[in-house]
Parts: structure tokens; sequence; C-alpha cells
């Protein structure tokens, strides 16, 4: 099976039965919610059509791969339909060794799409009056010993953090020797850096990329300081915050807190690329449990995920239905535009805004060791469509445009 851990996996493991939401555990009664009030945008016949079409293309995608250098061992994919229906599948192994099939509820580390829930945690604030996502980041943090010397401190405001125009690294791949060091808090289990000491080990004291405000560069640095200053203002934790504005009122129960080792239905995951980054092991769910503290990510990411629940949240969230107050305008307005020619191409807050092969696109992309994942939500045809694959070294965004566009397609062919 190419280098997926040194084993072929048999064909037997393709092509899963999909799982229709709505048949095991779906939205919410009433609220935020409910979306599935809207009338069916396909016939029974033409749904079932779509899942087996989108199906056959998550098994084509696993098998392809097999027959390349690709590490897939296996993935789960969701879509979500314009009038709310939501339908997941899966295919391929969760764990090689054991032969253990991938299957539609299973969890896996998400990384960076976490920030589109930080980033709406602070909007939702900022429609409540609690938190100035323009006021300087010193209001809330101008009293710790170390804030003065991050870079642009006097400048930054919380919204620059959001749209990553603050001028800070990336540390995990800009910095050879915080990759070592991250390796060996990794040796630990049990062992993570806090906040304060994950900017301590990139930033302090480094020139800035740029003034704040003045240029893009994305940094996971930037969303640890937001955290620690939503935290701040509210005199909360981020994830109860979480819970209570989101995951809670919309039943996105497939999205957890990783704010522990043991979270349950795990997929395994191989780790790749990090093994190489961190010198980590290969498998990082070892007896149920990560091999790696989850809570080194926290607020740069910090979920395990589904993709069930993924394009439930993508669809609220940009159909402005999950903030309350009209928030649509700040989350995708672009802090830098990708394009001097089309201004609305770029980064908004925690929000990808670009064009693809079916057109608009919303969303972002993932990396937790030992899983990549992907959530594109198409604007003009009220669609999202998410992938996670278990390993961190998959060629994920290369299978998203043949998923979507099954998707799109039946909807164009239905339409007329």
């Amino acid at each position: 099976m190419g280098r997926t851990h040194g084993r072929r996996i048999s064909p037997h493991f393709a092509g899963l039965a999909a799982c229709l939401v709505l048949a095991c555990g779906g939205p919410p009664e009433g609220g935020r919610g409910d979306l599935a009030e809207a009338e069916p945008s396909l016939s029974a016949d033409a749904t079932a059509a779509l899942v087996a079409a989108f199906q056959a293309e998550l098994d084509a995608a696993w098998a392809q791969a097999q027959e390349t250098d690709e590490n897939f061992p296996g993935a789960t994919a969701a879509f979500i339909l314009p009038d709310g229906r939501v339908f997941g599948f899966a295919t391929g192994l969760s764990d090689v060794d054991d032969e253990i099939p991938m299957t539609p509820d299973l969890r896996m580390g998400s990384g960076s799409i976490g920030k589109t829930y930080v980033a709406a945690v602070a909007l939702q604030l900022a429609m409540n009056g609690g938190l100035d996502l323009d006021a300087p980041v010193s209001t809330w943090l101008g009293d710790e010993a170390w804030f003065s010397r991050v870079p642009n401190h006097a400048d930054l405001t919380v919204r620059n953090l959001l749209n990553h125009t603050a001028g800070m690294i990336q540390p995990y791949f800009e910095d050879p020797d915080f990759a070592v060091r991250l390796g060996e808090v990794f040796r630990d289990p049990d062992a993570y850096m806090t906040p304060e000491e994950f900017i301590a080990e990139t930033v302090l004291d480094a020139e800035p990329l740029f003034p704040a405000g003045g240029g893009y560069h994305y940094s996971d640095v930037h969303y640890t300081l937001a955290g620690l200053a939503i935290e701040r203002a509210t005199g909360r934790a981020y994830y109860d915050l979480l819970d209570e504005f989101f995951l809670d009122p919309l039943g996105l129960d497939l999205t957890l807190a990783a704010d522990r080792r043991d979270l349950p239905g795990l997929a395994q995951g191989y780790a790749h690329a990090s093994s190489r980054l961190y010198g980590t092991p290969l498998e990082v769910v070892v007896d149920g449990q990560f091999i790696l503290h989850p809570l080194q990510e926290w607020t740069g990411g910090g979920l395990v995920n589904n993709p069930q629940a993924m394009v439930r949240w993508a669809k609220l969230l940009y159909e402005g239905e999950a903030i309350e107050g009209d928030d649509l305008p700040q989350l995708l307005e672009v802090g830098f535009p990708a394009d001097s020619t089309k201004p609305h191409l770029g980064y908004g807050l925690a929000v990808s805004v670009a064009e693809s092969a079916h057109g608009l696109t919303y969303g972002h992309g993932g990396f937790w060791p030992g899983y990549n994942s992907l959530l594109a939500y198409y604007p003009h045809h009220g669609v999202a469509v998410s992938i996670q694959v278990n390993s961190d070294e998959s060629r994920m965004r290369d299978h998203m445009p043949e998923l979507a566009g099954v998707v799109l397609q039946a909807l164009a062919v239905a339409g007329g």
C-alpha cells in the first residue's frame, strides 16, 4: 500500500457503507442547529445515486493511493446539502496493523480547522460587547511581564491575530531548533508547552516580519495570543466558551475539545511527516490514547473532529447562522488580499477565501501529527464537503475537487 506503514490494505475494506446523519443522530430539534427543515434539494432516487457516487469516488481515491506513494491508510468524509441533510462516509482502514476498517463516525485531530471555532468565539464575544477586535491586545495582556517582548506588541489588535497580519513566524516549519525542542517535549506523553511557554520558545525578542497590519503570514502563535486575550477578557476558559456558544447548542457532538489524551472514538493516526520533523513514533494512538498531548495545540487548533460535524459547522458559520449578530462581513473580510485584482480573495477571520474548480470557496485545512483534514464550503451552492485522512502526509487536497464535483454535479442535474 505504498508507504502507508509498509502494508497492503485488502480491497475488502474499501467501499464502506455511507451513513446518513439523520438516521444516526442528526441535527437537534429547533434552535440554530436545525438545518433540516428546508425542502429536500434532491429526490430520494437522486439522493441514493449521489450517495453511491460519492462513496465510489472516495473509494477510488483510496484505491489510487494504494498504487502510488501516497500515505492514505483510510479516510472519513461528509457532505451537507442545501436543505441541511448530512451524509457521512468512510474508506480504507482506521488501523493498518490490526486491519480495522475506517467507519464514518470516527474522530481525528482536525488541526488548524480549529481556528475557525476560535475566531467564531472571538466574533461572538465582539457581537455581545465582550471583546473589541480592534482594541490593542495590550488591553488584556499588557501586564504580563513577557508581553513587551512580543513582536509588534504596541500595535497589535485581536483582529491582526485572527487574520494573520500580526507579523510573527510559524515556528513548526520555519525554525529547525524549535522542532528539536518540541520533539524533546513529545518524549513525555503527558508533557506539553503551556501557551506562555510556547510564545517564549518561538517569538519573544524576535524581529517582526512586517508592521502589524502590513502583510500576511500564517502563524499558530497568533492564535495562541488570541486565546490568551479571550480568556483574560472574559475570565473564562476558551473551551467552556466554545461549548456554550457553539458545540452544545448546535449539537456538534462529534467535535470534542482536545484537552486530554484519552479522547473517545479515535482513528489510529500515522505521523509520517511528524516523525521526520519531531522524531515522534509513527502511530499516534496507543490503548485508545494519544501518545502526544493535544493541549500543545490549544487555540492553534485544539479539537478532535469528524467531517459530519464539520460540514454542519461550515454551513452554519458561512451562512451567518452560527453567530448571533451580523457577523459575516467581518468574518469574510480579507485582512491582506492574496491578489490585488481580486481583493475579496485571501484570509479573513480564520477562513481562506479562494477560487476553486467549482467556484468561490470558504474553508480551512488542518494538520496534526497523524492526520490531515480539509473543509470547504461552496457559497454559491449551499454545500460543504470535508475529508479527514489518518496520515499527516496524504495528498488530501488532490481529492477534494473530485469529491465536491460529485455533489455539485448531482445538484446541477436535479436543477435542470
